[in-house]
């Protein structure tokens, strides 16, 4: 925080006609206890009020609301034979990261405590969970209807409303974020004036007001519009989409392109889908009656695969990013954090996201699929171009999705051919339908008048792999159906 941004605050807060659940004023008074249940009161307070902070401030008096200076000095206090802040922390569960911070004001010194609202639970002192009523600190269970709205509002800490950059000017925010792009994404006509476009903006979580008439730019505003993420902390920069390509079908072969994303995510997904699509060779198709050219993977499967890294990624691994990886075999298409749903139900089941307000935007803006309709594209374009079946690999701490070139049906693995055979029984089932033998030949391009054995013994390796079931035991020509159903 800066220096300049506590005076404004200092005063913004004292510019209020009284105390309240969110401010309390002291000139010199200081009891552990006392800050303790002020701790627990305010933090519940907040989070009622839909608020992200609540202040305790000493040097100003509580009657004139005036700066008055203080000689508290936080730093300097013990409880027994303990650091009084270390006391505290130790005292309030869950913890909060509560914050003593000096102000020396032009009037005088003023400490400041800030205090952030509840998040995971009720927050309570020695066991014991307070409110803030007015200027009183009750205990909270004595007040059910308070109780039960707090329990109503709190939410697990989101990273898109974490703020990104603090305390700018009105000029400043237009700087650092493609305010038109937003407005064109979400079909909105482009305000005629400052005012219009900062509410617009305000009114989808991109920024947030801050004191003094300054704003605040959000996590969300900033990986989603940033005209360069280098100009915010080196955490969110390292949030840009890398892609990497490669002369060979590995990470030794020579580099032959290479882009570090510095864009948000909103301005720079259709130039990273083109620039990918330009670099792809043709692949001949054959369709129904034509041999067809056609790129090498379906731009569907590509746009909904880096789309899909760039929503369910796990934002607080810290120093990593998106990546897309081309090599001459296969895209790999690779984002921090381990799945939230396994990924042999990623076909079928709702997604799961960390990262609601994120997906739920670019949903909008049309950088993606529908909820729960993406993968199942993905696997029914790469069937269309009659690929191996595209992989979903869990690893340690990252999630991996990987399209693979063409390769005739006698040159797939048996594990490619009963991943083939899981997910086109998936689809199916999907689709209301079921796989048969005849279907899945035609998913791999083979003659079932010629070669129907081929099938028969892919759908026996799955049936072993316990991938898929028939669909009916006492009729085995029924067809077959995911494990699962």
């Amino acid at each position: 925080m800066t220096i300049e941004r506590d005076i404004v605050l200092v005063d913004e807060l004292c510019s209020q006609s009284a105390e309240n659940a969110l401010v309390e004023f002291k000139h010199n008074n200081f009891k552990p206890e006392m800050v303790g249940k002020l701790c627990s009161a305010m933090s519940n307070a907040a989070r009622i009020a839909q608020k992200d902070f609540a202040y305790v401030l000493w040097g100003v008096d509580d009657e004139t609301q005036q700066v008055i200076g203080t000689t508290f000095e936080p730093n300097k206090q013990t409880v027994g034979n303990q650091v009084f802040e270390f006391w505290l922390s130790s005292r309030l569960n869950p913890s909060i990261a509560f914050e003593f911070r000096v102000v020396e004001h032009p009037k005088g010194k003023v400490v400041l405590l800030e205090i952030p609202a509840a998040t995971s639970a009720p927050v309570s002192y020695d066991n014991i969970p307070y409110v803030r009523i007015g200027s009183a600190t009750p205990k909270l269970l004595d007040y059910p209807d308070r109780f039960q709205k707090l329990i109503d509002n709190i939410k697990p800490f989101t990273w898109e409303k974490a703020i990104a950059k603090s305390f700018i000017s009105a000029d400043d925010v237009l700087e650092l974020l493609d305010y038109p792009k937003y407005f064109k994404l979400t079909q909105q006509r482009l305000p005629e004036n400052k005012k219009g476009i900062l509410e617009g903006l305000e009114a989808d979580l991109l920024i947030t007001k801050d004191v003094g008439e300054h704003w605040n730019i959000t996590n969300l505003g900033a990986i989603l519009f940033a005209n360069d993420l280098q100009q915010f902390d080196a955490a969110l920069a390292r949030k840009g989409v890398r892609f990497i390509a490669y002369d060979g079908n590995n990470k030794a072969a020579i580099v032959t392109h290479r882009q570090d994303g510095r864009k948000g995510y909103a301005i720079g997904f259709e130039g990273l889908v083109e620039y990918l699509n330009n670099l792809l060779p043709q692949n001949e198709h054959i369709g129904a009656v034509f041999r067809e050219q056609q790129k090498l993977y379906p731009e569907i499967a590509i746009r909904e695969l880096i789309a899909n890294a760039l929503i369910h990624q796990d934002m607080t691994v810290r120093g990593a990013g998106p990546q897309v990886e081309l090599f001459s075999d296969r895209l790999e298409i690779t984002n921090p954090g381990t799945p939230l749903v396994h990924t042999d139900r990623m076909i079928d089941q709702p997604p799961r996201s960390r990262n609601d307000v994120l997906a739920s935007l670019m949903r909008r803006m049309g950088l993606c699929e529908e909820q729960g309709s993406g993968l199942d594209k993905v696997i029914i374009s790469a069937e269309l171009f009659q690929l191996p079946a595209p992989k979903f690999q869990a690893e340690e701490n990252s999630m991996q999705a990987t399209l693979y070139a063409p390769r005739s049906f006698a040159n797939m693995s048996i594990d490619e051919r009963i991943r083939a055979c899981y997910q086109h029984a998936v689809i199916k089932y999907l689709s209301g339908e079921r796989m048969k033998n005849a279907s899945l030949c035609e998913r791999f391009g083979i003659d079932p008048q010629k070669s129907p054995a081929q099938a028969t013994k892919v759908i026996n390796a799955a049936l072993d792999a316990n991938l898929i079931k028939p669909a009916e035991q006492d009729r085995p020509r029924a067809g077959y159906a995911p494990w699962w159903t």
